[in-house]
């Protein structure tokens, strides 16, 4: 029996209220979950669903993209937009930054020891409250570089 989004939902807000405050991890969402902690990737949401299809075959697309999107809104993934391109999703939510290749699209993580000197400047110089600031280094990768 297929089950609509509609009695998921009531069964989520129900699974809530019993055990109180915090995520609900359905079957899918602890499917999604786990493929985007799989590995450092930084997969897209159609990455995502290519590798949640191998262990729950008949999960939609509509399906992961919700399920990435609940659980970027319950702090257990953090959405990562670089202008036009499809968004990425990190397992890492804790502030950093990135580096992504302009070749090849390779994206890593990182963390600048002065970031936090930097952000209390940008909000000083600009007389804004800084809520996030993320540094994203634009350039060639390693093994595109040695292939120049």
């Amino acid at each position: 029996m297929r089950v609509s989004s509609r009695q998921e939902a009531a069964k989520d807000k129900a699974t809530k209220d019993k055990q109180g405050a915090g995520p609900v991890l359905t079957r899918q969402r602890k499917v999604v979950l786990d493929v985007v902690r799989a590995g450092d990737s930084h997969p897209t949401a159609s990455e995502v669903f290519e590798a949640a299809r191998q262990a729950l075959p008949g999960i939609s697309f509509a399906t992961v993209y919700n399920s990435l999107r609940y659980l970027k809104q319950a702090g257990l993934v953090r959405e990562v937009a670089f202008g036009s391109g499809a968004s990425r999703y990190d397992r890492e939510t804790d502030r950093h930054d990135h580096a992504i290749c302009s070749e090849c699209g390779t994206l890593v993580d990182f963390d600048l020891p002065g970031t936090v000197r930097l952000i209390q400047s940008a909000a000083r110089a600009s007389r804004f409250k800084a809520e996030s600031v993320h540094l994203t280094l634009i350039g060639l990768c390693p093994g595109c570089r040695d292939r120049e």
